[in-house]
């Protein structure tokens, strides 16, 4: 089957007829980076089905290619990995977004962090040539595969398996990271050039953080009138455990205090907005939700702490909210959600960013609004 008709299908999709990055994308076979992927944690394998392998390949969707620490390619057809996505090929419209966002140039020494699947490298280096890209990953065989695909595809960018949270070898222009990281590592404010662009998403939330670094090594930009997601940058094969004991302890427990929540349930990790700002102003919530065939639905949200809360109600009834732990994340939600009432917008989205030089704390800035992130 040919590639190239759904290639150029693809780029029409998501680029403009007239956009720099149309190329590139009518150019790129996107399914030799993904020849097995998991869906709906089943697996799948591209060459079983070439007609379904060409169709989710030059599909503006994210393929997840590594679940936990068992990636695609070494699994069985039986395998049903629970944990948590650590690769992926990230939707082709998202990658394009955030390039843009880097304003990136010809002759730029380009730092694409979160290697993956390797599409996102292929991209960049058809457009900006081999000799100015770098691509890191903490994963050795992310490294590798994705190495090899990419010299199957006549693409021979530099390709290295290091813990983008640590030091990065070399310095560059721009640094466009599809991980998200909270807070900026040090490495990377040390491998930016002065006059020099990142972009990246911050962690836990759908923030698109771009900013420029100084001639005094501060780093200054904003929160971009955007929205993303990216998995979290790690540092080892997995990420560590999460709070299920706690969810587990607590899922039909009664609270220290119960009480009527003054707005309905709803899914909170998928309000985006109100989640972000949530991470930021109370950093490290787990969230689970279930709505079940009658309408009901149930919210809950769990802290290493060992906060929690859990609102249940029918439909956009006023819900039954019971909490414990030492914290009330329900009533830190509702503040929240009092704001925006009032207010009709977080100061989030738009506010300015500072970065120190040696990395770390993110401050933030809109009006008479601050907030760091650390």
């Amino acid at each position: 089957m040919d590639w190239h008709s759904h290639a150029q299908r693809l780029a029409g999709e998501v680029t403009d007829p007239v956009s720099r990055w149309r190329e590139p994308v009518a150019a790129t076979p996107r399914h030799v980076f993904v020849p097995r992927w998991w869906e709906n944690r089943v697996l799948r394998n591209g060459p079983d089905n070439e007609a379904a392998w060409f169709e989710a390949a030059y599909s503006d969707r994210t393929l997840v290619t590594r679940l936990g620490p068992l990636h695609a390619d070494a699994a069985e057809p039986d395998d049903r990995p629970e944990g948590l996505p650590t690769s992926s090929a990230t939707l082709p419209s998202l990658m394009v977004r955030m390039y843009r966002h880097g304003r990136l140039f010809d002759g730029a020494d380009i730092l694409d962090v979160g290697t993956g699947s390797g599409y996102g490298c292929a991209l960049l280096a058809k457009r900006f040539g081999d000799a100015q890209v770098t691509s890191v990953d903490v994963d050795p065989y992310l490294s590798e595969a994705a190495s090899q695909r990419l010299a199957a595809t006549g693409l021979h960018p530099r390709v290295e398996t290091v813990d983008a949270t640590g030091p990065l070898p070399g310095t560059y222009d721009r640094i466009v990271a599809s991980v998200s990281v909270k807070p900026i590592p040090a490495g990377w404010m040390a491998a930016l050039r002065p006059g020099g662009r990142l972009v990246t998403v911050i962690a836990g939330t759908t923030a698109i953080l771009t900013a420029t670094k100084q001639n005094d090594g501060w780093a200054e930009g904003r929160i971009e009138w955007d929205r993303a997601g990216f998995m979290a940058a790690r540092s080892c094969p997995d990420y560590p455990p999460d709070a299920g004991e706690l969810f587990t302890a607590i899922e039909y427990a009664d609270g220290e205090e119960v009480t009527t929540g003054r707005y309905p349930v709803i899914q909170v990790a998928e309000a985006w907005e109100l989640s972000s700002v949530l991470e930021i102003t109370a950093p490290g919530i787990t969230h689970y939700y279930d709505e079940t065939e009658d309408g009901t639905r149930t919210a809950w949200m769990v802290h290493a702490d060992k906060s929690w809360a859990r609102a249940t109600a029918h439909g956009t009834d006023a819900p039954v909210v019971h909490q414990g732990g030492p914290r009330r994340l329900w009533d830190i939600l509702d503040e929240l959600r009092d704001y925006w009432l009032s207010h009709g917008y977080f100061h989030l989205y738009g506010a300015q960013a500072f970065i120190p030089p040696e990395g770390g704390k993110i401050h933030l800035a809109r009006g008479d609004w601050q907030a760091t992130i650390v």
